[in-house]
This record gives structure tokens, C-alpha cells and sequence, in this order.
């Protein structure tokens, strides 16, 4: 059940963000600075992107781990018992 509540809120907040970034995006697609500026702050936010991402999956990749080391030491102590 734990697991599912996770899930969930896990694909409310992508959802969200890919939101945000779509409405970013097209927010700076009809700003009428030049193309250049505007391909610029595409550029950086993309980048702010990707490094968010990248720290989420740290994140995400850290509790898995945490998880895993969870399961393994109370199978340990289950198959000792």
C-alpha cells in the first residue's frame, strides 16, 4: 500500500513539473524577446533541468538502496531465526 501512495505522489509531481515546463517553454516561445535571447533561456533551462533531474535520481537511487539493505538485513535475520 506504501508503495502505491509513492507511486502516486511520484507521478503527481513529474506531471507537474512537465507541466511547469511546458508552460515555461511556451511562455518563452511568445515573449517577444529575439530569438537568440530566447534560445539562450531555453538553453539554461534546460540545463537547471537537467541538473534537477539528476539530483532526483540521486535521491531516488539512494532510498532504493537504503530499501534494498532494508529487505536483505530482515531476510538475514528471518533465515538466522
Amino acid at each position: 500500500m506504501e508503495e502505491e501512495q509513492e507511486r502516486q505522489v511520484f507521478s503527481f509531481v513529474s506531471g507537474l513539473l512537465l507541466g511547469a515546463v511546458i508552460g515555461a517553454g511556451i511562455a518563452l516561445l511568445t515573449a517577444p524577446d529575439s530569438g537568440h535571447r530566447t534560445r539562450k533561456r531555453l538553453k539554461r533551462a534546460a540545463a537547471g533541468l537537467k541538473d534537477s533531474a539528476t539530483h532526483r535520481l540521486d535521491d531516488i537511487a539512494e532510498e532504493v538502496k537504503g530499501k534494498v539493505d532494508e529487505v536483505i538485513k530482515g531476510a538475514r535475520r528471518r533465515s538466522v531465526s
